[in-house]
């Protein structure tokens, strides 16, 4: 039972974009070129393999990243399609943090948009070798050269063309290859599946021959051996640009630039030559590093300073010890749950037992799933470097960790944004009560973005998610695909407590009776931390004051008890607390007795600390024609924004501010409104920040 394709040559790629710059499109021609599928399915027409949601072909919008497996020049690709609306940025984090390669697709007419940045950013976060693709040459509008001078300015990359157009927008017939120095174009009549090398037009040489030159002195400036030639006025053969653009971009130092049209079927074979010949393999990334920490952590989510760990590393090799990491819970019709994972060390077998470190438990591997959008293929083994899904994983969720039982490690995990906007939801009929519970607990398996929490006031269930499409779909999938009854109340600000200054306050908690007493003394201190730092603890207490053993217990109840602040109940953050002082009996202290007292002194301290309400801050960026940007900046003026940056982009404008979230609700009507349906936005989190005081009087603007 050995792997089909050598570790060498398998890519794990994503391809990552702005909304509308053509993800879906360019992959349902790899998947058309490579033979995945013979016929291509549109976006518009709802016929989209990969996005097989009914929620994504009727909106026409990716909402989950879906994974896909194709072959080119004997090379296997693990693809994943990436959603490009920033409420379903999860869905990008987290392909992100398991991939090795990365297409990023810009729009040659919009160049550099928003969510363009953020998956660059998250990327760069992760250190992800990319190439880019500059698609939709066909369109009115199309510039090729402002695309790689915005990349330019807002990455501070340096961006590399491997091919220049032949011509722009309806002029656009094809490429120059500035390696083989050859014009590329595609025959449409069997939807670009063949395509013809010829001589460059004269018209184009000039330009191609500029374009070649910047190409060897940028890739000879990288690699000594190539410098050396080329400052002897030496040729630099195609193989030697090929190896030396190969090594500037897993290094980083340059990101290859290729261009075409997918919807026109121009530019995608010379795109997944690209992959190939540019891209890392599983063995060209850094190996994984983990822990294997003491039992002792386990037992406990926090560790105290004497829990050591020890740092190891796998090499991404099939002989190595098994580690994998879930980054991608699904629901599916026929099993409980797929559970995506990334191996990345080691031979994972069908019915083999593994450890979830997260969870203490071992689990069976009923089955392994090599996957393809919503339809899967059954495996016998998983190897180093593969993304398959697994049947029978019960109790694991995203970003926890699968090791040998034997061989236990802990990779890290995978980290994302709260959410901001909330809604009440609750059961048609009492009848229905146990399969929302159901759903929700399914729904929060897939989606840890998404949070299912308890008015105390009222005990309706409070959902939260990241915006209001996220919010929308997630309900629209109860009701559809789960068939859950249940009603929606309108939207609601997630907003979050802190406290403005320093204090000090002691908790008790004694009682007596006639079989036993029960006492528990604390004295803290809570202090502002700067915004989203979330909590601190410290203890400052020595063993007369407080036993030792009772700290864990006192720290858990203190971290529960930020779920609820002074002001209106919301989630306290951005709070220190130190333990100062108490006291203890021989006989009567215990764990509980200390958690209640200091609860209550806590409680007490922050009441006193002047608490403050925080709301939820968003980045806006807007995109209008000139005639509509003073009508829209007034707009924003009167919602409490404020405005970063105007630049101008031919004869549209895009507007960046920051915004309340309680400000933006129903934003998209009112947009339209102010510029005849030509408007678009997009709505990212960026911060907490301190609510005005008509909003701390009634948790409403």
């Amino acid at each position: 039972m050995a792997r089909e394709y050598p570790i060498e040559n398998v890519r794990n790629i994503g391809i990552a974009a702005h909304i509308d710059a053509g993800k879906t499109t360019t992959t349902e021609r790899i998947l058309f070129y490579t033979g995945k599928k013979h016929k291509i399915g549109t976006v518009d027409d709802g016929t989209a393999e990969m996005d097989w949601m009914v929620q994504e072909r009727e909106r026409g919008v990716t909402i989950t990243a879906a994974a896909t497996t194709c072959f080119w020049r004997d090379h296997a690709i693990h693809l994943i399609d990436t959603p490009g609306h920033v409420d379903f940025t999860v869905e990008v984090e987290r392909s992100l943090r398991v991939l090795d390669g990365a297409i990023a697709l810009f729009c040659a007419v919009g160049g550099v948009e928003p969510q363009s940045e953020t998956v660059w950013n998250q990327a760069e976060r992760y250190q992800i070798p990319r190439i880019a693709f500059v698609n939709k040459m066909d369109r009115v509008g199309a510039n090729f050269s402002r695309v790689l001078e915005m990349m330019d300015e807002r990455f501070g990359t340096n961006p590399v063309p491997l091919q220049i157009p032949l011509g722009e927008g309806r002029d656009f017939t094809g490429v120059v290859d500035l390696i083989s120095m050859k014009a590329i174009h595609w025959d449409e009549a069997d939807q670009g599946k063949t395509y013809q090398e010829v001589d460059i037009p004269p018209e184009f040489q000039e330009a191609a021959n500029a374009a070649r030159e910047s190409l060897v002195e940028n890739v000879a400036s990288e690699d000594d051996t190539l410098l050396e030639k080329y400052l002897e006025g030496s040729e630099i053969t195609a193989t030697e640009l090929v190896t030396g653009i190969r090594s500037a971009t897993l290094k980083g130092s340059l990101v290859p630039i290729l261009c075409g049209s997918s919807l026109k079927n121009q530019g995608v074979q010379p795109l997944l030559d690209a992959v190939i010949d540019f891209l890392p393999s599983p063995i060209d990334v850094p190996p994984i590093e983990g822990e294997i920490p003491k039992t002792s952590k386990r037992k406990s989510p926090k560790r105290d300073s004497s829990d050591t760990v020890d740092k190891v590393i796998r090499q991404a090799d099939d002989t190595e010890p098994f580690s994998a990491l879930a980054f991608k819970v699904a629901s599916h019709d026929t099993v409980d749950k797929l559970v995506y994972c990334r191996v990345y060390s080691g031979t994972l077998k069908r019915g083999a037992v593994v450890y979830n470190v997260a969870t203490e438990k071992r689990e069976r591997v009923n089955r392994i799933l090599q996957m393809h959008a919503n339809k899967e293929a059954t495996c016998d083994a998983a190897y180093a470097g593969d993304i398959v899904a697994l049947v029978g994983m019960r109790s694991t969720k995203t970003g926890h960790t699968l090791s040998e039982v034997d061989h236990p490690l802990l990779l890290e995990s995978i980290e994302f944004p709260p959410p901001v906007i909330s809604v009440a939801i609750e059961p048609e009929r009492a009848s229905d009560t146990d399969a929302l519970e159901e759903t929700l607990e399914k729904l929060m398996d897939e989606d840890p973005t998404f949070t299912v929490g308890i008015d105390k006031e009222t005990g309706q269930r409070i959902i939260s998610g990241m915006g209001e499409l996220h919010l929308e779909i997630l309900t629209d999938r109860m009701i559809r695909e789960f068939g859950v009854n249940a009603r929606v109340s309108k939207l609601q600000v997630a907003y979050r407590e802190t406290i403005k200054t320093t204090a000090e306050a002691r908790g008790t908690h004694i009682h007596k009776t006639d079989e036993e007493g029960i006492y528990g003394d604390v004295v803290l201190t809570v202090a502002p931390l700067e915004r989203d730092q979330g909590f601190q603890f410290e203890d400052r207490t020595d063993e007369t004051q407080i036993p030792r053993q009772y700290i864990p217990s006192i720290q858990n109840a203190l971290e529960g008890a930020m779920g609820s602040g002074a002001l209106m109940g919301y989630a306290l953050q951005d709070i220190k607390v130190t333990l100062t002082g108490g006291s203890t009996h021989s006989t009567d202290s215990s764990e509980v007795a200390f958690e209640a007292a200091a609860v209550l002194a806590f409680e007490k301290a922050v009441r006193q600390a002047n608490p403050l309400l925080l709301e939820p801050i968003m980045q806006i960026h807007i995109t209008v024609s000139d005639e509509h940007v003073g009508k829209v900046i007034g707009d924003l003026n009167s919602r409490r924004a404020q405005i970063n940056e105007t630049t101008s982009q031919d004869a549209s404008n895009v507007i960046n501010a920051i915004i309340p979230l309680a400000e933006t609700f129903q934003y998209t009507t009112r947009l339209r409104s102010m510029t005849q349906g030509r408007g678009t936005f997009t709505l990212e989190f960026s911060h907490y920040d301190v609510a005005p005081s008509s909003v701390n009087a009634s948790g409403t603007t």
